[in-house]
């Protein structure tokens, strides 16, 4: 049965007005509060990136004025792959620190999450410890002390000399120098994991208990019930230690001299990119190479991402 609908009445031409104005003013309001993140984002980000693009086609020295830059088209990037030894040699030295040392570190952080998820007293203070060397962050002060500890004379050789074992300049020999900073970076893992930490929270306790009761030990557990259940925060971590390994720049600088020593062994590609641009002069050059840089790190979340469908699992609720 079909029934007339009323029209609603109309809104009086003053009551218009007056939301057209109270929107106007929160618009206004928004704006004045966006203001600041604006300015950021174009004084910071977006104006240095463009004219970082324009730069990577040029030959320009930082001691000169932008006008004073040579534009020579794709000269930087020819001379990046094809005739810059020290380019690839940054590449390599970047790909193996971060194949060895993300995994090895979301590994750690799991492993201490796992023996942190209890409830005891004094774990507050447990996490607290275990959590304190990531606020430190890449600082320089905590790259000056891992060089003095890794030195001929310092702590590491002095604790294996108790056990009957020579040392030697860990930092100073080109087989190790490499590994001392994956070990700094391994060290530092509370970030992700406090993230393994909070993932394990939200694990209901009904799925091992369900499991305790069909036999399941505690490896069958772990494997079947944990991992599956943490693949979105281990994706997560995953992808952000990847970048942060890529991003390597200040143990290295530390540790090396700015150099990238000993025998380019430390030759991280930021150090490579950062030497280029601020102790050559080069920064047309080194322009070019942030940009390859930000094109690779891109590429690789894409497909880290794309990869990531395989083996993700996401409850239903979070799915739908």
């Amino acid at each position: 049965m079909l029934t007339a609908t009323t029209p609603a009445p109309p809104v009086p031409a003053a009551q218009r007005r007056g939301r057209g104005a109270r929107r106007r003013r929160q618009d206004a309001a928004s704006y004045i509060f966006l203001t600041p993140w604006l300015l950021g984002l174009l004084g910071i980000t977006a104006i240095p990136m463009l004219i970082s693009l324009y730069l990577s086609f040029t030959d320009y020295s930082p001691l000169g004025s932008l006008s004073d830059a040579n534009w020579i088209g794709f000269d930087n990037y020819r001379r990046m792959f094809t005739t810059d030894p020290s380019y690839w040699h940054a590449v390599r030295v970047t790909v193996e620190f971060a194949v060895i040392a993300v995994p090895l570190k979301l590994a750690a952080a799991l492993a201490v999450a796992l023996l942190l998820n209890r409830t005891f007293r004094g774990i507050a203070w447990f996490r607290g410890l275990f959590y304190l060397p990531s606020l430190l962050g890449g600082s320089v002060a905590l790259a000056i002390v891992w060089r003095s500890m890794f030195n001929r004379e310092g702590a590491f050789n002095s604790l294996l000399s108790l056990f009957g074992i020579h040392g030697q300049p860990w930092v100073n020999d080109p087989t190790f120098a490499l590994e001392t900073l994956m070990l700094l970076a391994i060290w530092q893992f509370g970030a992700p994991m406090v993230i393994f930490l909070a993932g394990l929270k939200q694990v209901p306790t009904e799925l091992y208990e369900a499991a305790s009761v069909d036999g399941a030990g505690a490896w069958r557990k772990f494997r079947n019930i944990t991992l599956p259940m943490l693949s979105p925060v281990i994706f997560f971590n995953l992808v952000l230690e990847t970048i942060h390994g890529f991003q390597g720049f200040t143990s290295a600088f530390v540790v090396s001299g700015g150099t990238g020593g000993p025998v380019d062994s430390t030759l991280m590609y930021t150090l490579d990119l950062y030497i280029k641009g601020f102790t050559e002069l080069d920064m047309g050059y080194a322009s070019a190479m942030a940009w390859v840089f930000l094109v690779v790190v891109g590429l690789v979340t894409v497909v880290l991402f794309s990869t990531g469908r395989f083996w993700v699992h996401y409850s239903d609720s979070e799915a739908k």
